[in-house]
Formats: structure tokens, C-alpha cells, sequence
């Protein structure tokens, strides 16, 4: 089993990187570009979809059939929506950043087809509360199901200080719908002040897996399998980016029954 806890690099360029091959698993990519104003990523998907998400900072998004010009507009992910690209299968994207720039590239396999590029700005992005008391976090929702893609499902959730999330523990890996579906996932993980940490367990129930990771600011983490929970320290709000994907492009989970009594609690 490959390491879950992921570090990034220090510097501007690709920062980290995550495909299926370094993950051990089928399905999902994951990569953070930092730019320096003017400076320029650039992809061909191939045989992938890929959501552009700036996590922070302004830049002008195209490729070969489209334009966007400069999006983005909050200059750290915990002021506000996202601005996303969606780019299918088989096309080119260019991101330069307008300012500094924090990209993430996240992919999975695409069919392309007849699907079009397109810009996902924070009129097209949904939010939701979720849990309460202690369990209370953030949600908005960049690429859900109800929105068209092949594999990609794409979502940030920010946690306040001393707060739970992604908890009571759930996984999602039986490919055994309807009662529950098979997705890997990544938690690329951002901490509010920045040097502050966090937690995050992973674990099968039984315990073939059970990892448990102290995350910091930049930090990725990979469930390949298991439940997954999170818990932000007091004092510093967690943000996280998730991505999943899978053989069906739909999110079912099941919660650990010894925890599910929280739900009604």
C-alpha cells in the first residue's frame, strides 16, 4: 500500500503530484501548480477529464476552442467560491496566472465525446451546510453528479477550528449500488492560519488499513479504501479539496454503524 500523506514542494511549478500509478489505484489524478504572475501551466488531457480549480489567485484560462479570459477572484481558499474550468477528454488547457496562483488539476478518465469546456464561476456552484454542533462544516460543490462529467466529482468543504468533518465515518468502496458506490478520493488540505494542523484517520474495519496522519498546510491525503474522518484543531479552520472518481459517477457511502448513532444524537 502506498503512503497516504502526500508533501508538496517548496517553490512555484508543479508542487505535487498524485496519478493512479503513484497512488496504487485506478481512477483519480491530482496535481498543485504555484504560479508566479505571468508564469504558465499548461496540459493536453488525453484520454482524461480535468476540472481547473484556483484554490487562490486570478489567471486567464483557455485552450484550443475556448477562452475564458481571467477568472478567479478570492485570494485564499477561505474568502469566498471558486472559480473552476471544467476541459474534457481529449483537449489542451493553458492556465497564466494574473496574479499569484494556487491551480489544482484534477482528473479522471473521460470520454470526451461531445462534451464542451466550461467555465464554473461562483453563480454555478452550490453550498451547503452539513452536521451540527462540533460536526458543523462548509460545503461547496464545484463538479457534483447532478452536473454533467464522465468520472469526475470535485467539492471543497471548509471545517472550523475544534470541529469534525467528514465524520461520523463513512467509505465508499463496495462497488455494491444502490446501498453504497466505489470512489478513491484525495483531500488536498489547507489550514487557516497556515501553520496550524490537523488530523485525518483512515481505516478498514478490519484494520488491515488504519492510518492516522497529522496534515499541515498543502498537505494531500489519499483513501483508497476505509473511512476517512477529519478533525481541525481549535484555533485553525481546515479547508479541503476533494476529488473522486470511479467505475460509476455516483456518491454512495455507509457509515460506520458503531458511530451512526451521532446522526440522531
Amino acid at each position: 500500500m502506498p503512503k497516504l500523506l502526500v508533501k508538496p514542494k517548496a517553490g512555484h511549478g508543479r508542487v505535487l503530484t498524485v496519478t493512479p500509478d503513484s497512488a496504487g489505484w485506478g481512477y483519480v489524478g491530482f496535481e498543485i501548480q504555484k504560479l508566479a504572475p505571468g508564469q504558465i501551466a499548461e496540459a493536453a488531457t488525453g484520454d482524461r477529464e480535468v476540472c481547473l480549480v484556483l484554490v487562490s489567485g486570478k489567471a486567464a484560462i483557455a485552450g484550443d476552442d475556448f477562452d475564458f479570459g481571467i477568472v478567479g477572484e478570492r485570494m485564499s481558499p477561505f474568502e469566498g467560491k471558486p472559480h473552476s474550468v471544467y476541459v474534457p477528454a481529449g483537449a489542451d488547457w493553458k492556465v497564466q496566472a494574473a496574479t499569484e496562483v494556487t491551480l489544482a488539476v484534477c482528473s479522471a478518465p473521460g470520454t470526451g465525446g461531445a462534451r464542451a469546456a466550461r467555465y464554473i464561476g461562483p453563480d454555478a456552484v452550490s453550498q451547503e451546510v452539513r452536521g451540527k454542533g462540533t460536526n458543523t462544516r462548509y460545503v461547496t460543490n464545484i463538479l457534483p453528479e447532478s452536473e454533467p462529467a464522465d468520472s469526475l466529482l470535485v467539492v471543497e468543504v471548509i471545517t472550523p477550528g475544534g470541529h469534525t468533518s467528514s465524520y461520523p465515518p463513512h467509505k465508499h468502496d463496495r462497488d455494491a449500488l444502490p446501498a453504497e458506490s466505489l470512489l478513491e478520493e484525495t483531500y488536498y488540505h489547507r489550514l487557516n492560519p497556515p501553520q496550524g494542523f490537523a488530523f485525518q484517520r483512515v481505516y478498514t474495519d478490519d484494520r488491515s488499513l488504519d492510518e492516522a496522519m497529522v496534515v499541515e498546510d498543502g498537505d494531500v491525503t489519499l483513501v483508497p479504501k476505509g473511512y476517512h474522518p477529519c478533525a481541525a484543531i481549535h484555533g485553525y479552520d481546515l479547508y479541503y479539496l476533494n476529488v473522486m472518481a470511479g467505475p460509476k459517477r455516483t456518491w454512495k457511502f455507509y457509515n460506520a454503524p458503531e458511530h451512526e448513532w451521532l446522526l440522531k444524537a
